[in-house]
């Protein structure tokens, strides 16, 4: 079987999924679409057969693709969705997934009502570190997990000029840090550790030219008791060929011993009381953190063609943006919040 794929967006961080599109031989990519002609024309010239479209519902009319991948700003995505679902066309949808958690709820159901897939293009959780490391805890290679930690560092947050070469509306974004950032590892640490049942967080703002929060601190408390801290800040980076691969850096620690991950990729195990030696696997160093556009793009396609089941569906997205809900209710009351 052979998919038709639409793409809509051809920004910054579509060259991501055209790559990974373009590698699947079970894959069509039939038409693009774009408002910036050179940037739609571009992406076309990509895959043999495709066509260039300045309006998204005229090519979901034309090219009549079995998938539609949103690419977009997370204020486009309502009406994409729509105009998707309107036309039983399934749909992978970039995150955010809205600019609010009202929103997002309503895009959900828009596509529940049409009984249409919408599946949350949540990439962190297919970076090959994050993969190989929930197998060895699923393993048991740390023991019994008690606290997770996680440093994100990518160091692209500063000055006046910060985000406009790559993604220029992250500057005028009212929640950005989490909404934005660390949304992805509130997913990561939920298949590591298991589900949340409350948060406390502590968020500011560093780079005076952006309009939503830069840093901050989260401490996660999970149904197993463990603990969890995300310590994120963007104005600074950490050790890294390039710092935007793993983000930071990771450490899972158990009952039995300590798992980390270093900002290049590279994962080491320690058994208490012992030395800590380094984790070999196989992972590819291409296209953006570890080559996780492709395999979240693969997973659905899977699921699509061979059963897998889906972990990313817009409905069970929606637990992690609850969580996110609560982390900037906690930040402004300045108290726990159960979720």
């Amino acid at each position: 079987m052979t998919l038709a794929v639409a793409i809509a967006g051809c920004g910054y961080f579509s060259r991501f999924h055209q790559d990974a599109w373009s590698r699947m031989e079970d894959v069509r990519v039939v038409g693009v679409a774009d408002r910036d002609a050179g940037k739609r024309e571009a992406a076309a010239a990509l895959f043999a057969g495709a066509r260039g479209f300045d309006d998204a519902e005229q090519m979901l009319d034309a090219v009549r693709p079995d998938l539609i991948d949103i690419v977009t700003p997370p204020a486009t995505h309502r009406a994409l969705v729509q105009a998707a679902a309107r036309r039983g066309v399934k749909m992978i949808c970039q995150k955010p997934l809205a600019p609010t958690f009202d929103e997002a709820q309503e895009i959900v159901a828009i596509a529940d009502r049409a009984d249409a897939m919408l599946a949350v293009h949540e990439n962190f959780r297919f970076m090959p570190w994050f993969s190989e490391a929930k197998r060895l805890v699923a393993a048991g290679a740390i023991g019994t997990p008690l606290n997770i930690n996680f440093r994100l560092r990518p160091g692209d947050g500063q000055g006046p000029e910060a985000y406009l070469s790559r993604q220029p509306y992250f500057q005028s974004m009212p929640r950005f840090l989490i909404h934005e950032t660390g949304i992805h590892l509130i997913d990561v640490f939920r298949e590591l550790m298991g589900e949340m049942t409350g948060v406390f967080a502590r968020l500011r703002r560093i780079n005076p030219v952006i309009k939503g929060e830069d840093a901050g601190l989260v401490i996660f408390e999970f149904a197993s008791g463990a603990a969890g801290l995300f310590d994120g800040n963007r104005h600074v980076d950490h050790p890294a060929e390039d710092t935007r691969m793993t983000n930071g850096v990771l450490l899972v620690e158990g009952d039995r011993g300590v798992l980390r991950l270093d900002g290049y990729g590279r994962l080491f195990l320690r058994a208490l009381r012992s030395e800590e030696r380094e984790h070999t696997y196989a992972w590819q160093d291409r296209g953006y953190g570890g080559d996780c556009v492709y395999g979240q793009c693969r997973h659905v396609v899977d699921h699509l063609t061979k059963g897998v089941p889906l972990v990313n569906s817009g409905r069970d997205y929606l637990r992690n943006l609850a969580i996110e809900e609560a982390i900037y209710r906690s930040a402004e009351e300045g108290r726990f919040i159960a979720v």
